[in-house]
């Protein structure tokens, strides 16, 4: 059976102008951001659901369907994870004024200290890490000011990157 490819084969790149070097440290940055966050997830045992009051930080009010589109998941998954966040005070839904089929979450005022909380926490666990391998402040602020750019650059405006 032949494997199946990730991506069509026929997405445009740019790449041809770009040094070998610069790709491989490229597609090194791209891994090394996710099992940074993957050692941030497991170290703190961070719930899925921290994301969804990210988004909704960022964004602001949504309907469950924007938000499972903006977390990358489905409507049901969404749902279900609405539902326990409701429950635990940290969103609220509330109906739409614009749709009276559907409802808005929004983030109360539990949530945003919640989330505060969990930033504080990422960021001493970061910050611990940089201290033990004698990262110096202009590491750290060249390696943000790259991310930044990276995300920030072409991520349309409203969305949970911006």
């Amino acid at each position: 059976m032949p494997s199946q490819q990730l991506l069509p084969s026929a997405l445009p790149t740019d790449s041809g102008s770009v040094s070998a070097e610069t790709l491989e440290l490229s597609s090194d940055l791209v891994v090394f951001a996710a099992r940074l966050m993957r050692v941030v997830r497991r170290a703190l045992d961070l719930p899925a659901s921290v994301r969804v009051l990210t988004i909704l930080d960022a964004i602001g009010p949504l309907g469950i369907t924007d938000l499972a589109r903006a977390d990358g998941c489905s409507q049901p998954t969404m749902s279900a994870q609405i539902a326990h966040l409701v429950q635990t005070g940290l969103v609220s839904k509330e109906p739409n004024p614009a749709d009276a089929r559907a409802s808005l979450v929004t983030l109360t005022d539990a949530g945003r200290a919640d989330l505060a909380d969990v930033r504080e926490r990422i960021s001493s666990l970061i910050a611990e890490r940089l201290e033990s391998r004698q990262r110096t402040q202009a590491d750290l602020e060249a390696a943000v000011a790259v991310l930044r750019d990276l995300v920030e650059g072409d991520a349309p405006e409203g969305s949970p990157e911006s």
